[in-house]
């Protein structure tokens, strides 16, 4: 498909030119939104939503089915294209098309029944027929971020759609053409033209436009922008659903296997380059096994393969451009400066491509570097020495971001779990396990954001609940006929049984 066919702006105005981050070659062009094409979108996309809620529900699932169908038929045209836009190694671009996939199956099979009309108890057994419903909101606006450019607009688009919502879609400026290759694919398995659309330009231009024209807004990004755009959603008293930021922990508690803890926390730590908002850069270590884990952490770091390309042979990509390469260099800088020890890594590769950064190991870190405190988002995690399981649990929960954290202990992971304040707990795993459970609301604690997405938190958000009563031959305020003694001690007598029955 032509990328600028899935993208609403008008004819002969400016372009985007998207270079990968391995070595700065064109990847594709899309066209800029102008404030017109932007309102166009809208006002179209309102008007597809009008017939598009009155579909019946089965209908948008068989569509979100064969949408899932034809990313796997897809799957290595769009791990091509992820690679391109974003710089990352082919294995991350693989977590999220799976995750793309089985939460738009997710979403097919369980929106039919979460969303339909049910009857419920009403005021008056038999007299009062009570109903609830699930609106759409109308459009919905989704602003996500350039790290995940395929699973963040459709984890949040596919629900909204699949409720009876239109959206409008902004991805990042430096990832659009993936996000437009998914719509194509949505429009060829039967999704209305103008139901769903993309907008292209940068968040200060647009962002604004379209907190003040959607119903709802959806946004994944930084908490500072996150706080940002809730104040705006507020003004007009629109919902508002955010991921925002986290600065993740890990913790190994005495009875860890290290064995299974070693590996899993390299990759948790470096997956996507650490450009994964529940990866972890935090690794709290009971001091029985100190020296075993930061030996194997340490040795296997430094045995990960860097490497530019689609291929499969890298175990980490480049990082996505010059200001996220700038940011890890600060801060790396910033904690050797202050006295914290770099045991691997610390050094960018512009051997390999102009924004490659080693996976970075850091220990002695301490509070007033930006490391101890800061979401870094790139390939840099600290180790922490504890004295004693409840310790790291303490120390591990100090933090303004309650994101995701990662457990590993073989008796004690649910114990640990369950006095941690973040949205999502992993046992002997970094993120995978939660991430990957979609029957479960996923979100964050604290800064780290507000409402979920997936479970059936992550469907019904994008509706609101009405309820219908419609009452028959006794009115709840009692007959006419009767007095208000008469009638209060008839309720009182009805208030008694219907609390025995209920």
């Amino acid at each position: 498909m032509e990328f600028a066919d899935a993208v609403t702006a008008d004819p002969g105005g400016p372009v985007s030119r998207i270079l990968s981050p391995f070595d700065q070659t064109p990847v594709g062009e899309v066209p800029l939104t102008g404030d017109d094409a932007l309102a166009r979108a809208f006002t179209t996309a309102s008007a597809a939503q009008k017939d598009w809620e009155t579909s019946p529900l089965r209908d948008r699932a068989q569509i979100l089915e064969r949408f899932a169908g034809l990313l796997i038929d897809h799957r290595d045209d769009l791990l091509d294209l992820i690679g391109q836009e974003t710089g990352k190694n082919r294995a991350s671009a693989l977590e999220e098309f799976a995750d793309a996939v089985l939460w738009t199956h997710h979403v097919a099979r369980r929106g039919p029944a979460l969303l339909r009309e049910r009857r419920l108890p009403g005021a008056f057994p038999v007299l009062t027929r009570t109903v609830a419903r699930h609106v759409p909101k109308g459009v919905v606006g989704v602003i996500t971020p350039w790290d995940y450019p395929l699973t963040l607009p459709v984890s949040d688009s596919v629900p909204a759609l699949m409720a009876g919502n239109a959206v409008i879609l902004k991805p990042d400026s430096q990832t659009p053409l993936t996000a437009a290759l998914a719509l194509g694919l949505l429009r060829e398995a039967g999704l209305p033209h103008d139901l769903m659309q993309i907008v292209v330009g940068p968040g200060r231009r647009l962002g604004g436009p379209i907190v003040e024209r959607s119903d709802f807004l959806m946004f994944t990004g930084s908490t500072a922008t996150g706080r940002e755009l809730a104040t705006r959603c507020a003004e007009r008293l629109i919902g508002f659903s955010a991921e925002l930021g986290g600065k993740n922990p890990l913790l190994v508690l005495a009875d860890a296997d290290l064995s299974r803890a070693v590996p899993g926390a390299v990759h948790a730590c470096f997956s996507n380059s650490g450009q994964l908002c529940i990866s972890i850069e935090r690794i709290y270590v009971h001091e029985s096994v100190w020296e075993p884990f930061v030996e194997g952490l340490v040795t296997r770091t430094r045995a990960l393969r860097l490497a530019a390309g689609t291929g499969w042979e890298a175990d980490m990509g480049s990082l996505a451009g010059a200001g996220q390469l700038r940011k890890v260099v600060e801060a790396v800088d910033d904690a050797r400066a202050k006295g914290a020890t770099v045991l691997t890594g610390g050094r960018p590769r512009p051997d390999l491509g102009p924004y490659f950064y080693e996976p970075t190991v850091l220990t002695d870190v301490r509070p007033g570097m930006r490391v101890h405190h800061e979401e870094t988002f790139g390939p840099v995690v600290s180790l922490y020495r504890v004295g004693s399981d409840e310790e790291a649990v303490d120390a591990a929960d100090d933090s303004d971001y309650g994101l995701n954290a990662s457990v590993w202990s073989q008796h004690r992971g649910e114990w640990a779990a369950r006095r941690l304040h973040t949205g999502t707990v992993n046992i002997n795993e970094g993120y995978g396990a939660t991430w990957g459970s979609h029957a479960a609301p996923m979100g964050g604690f604290k800064a780290s954001g507000l409402g979920r997405r997936h479970g059936d938190e992550g469907i019904l958000k994008y509706t609101e609940a009405q309820t219908i009563a419609a009452q028959s031959l006794v009115p709840i305020a009692g007959p006419s006929r009767l007095s208000h003694r008469a009638w209060a001690r008839m309720l009182t007598t009805g208030v008694r049984i219907l609390r025995r029955l209920r």
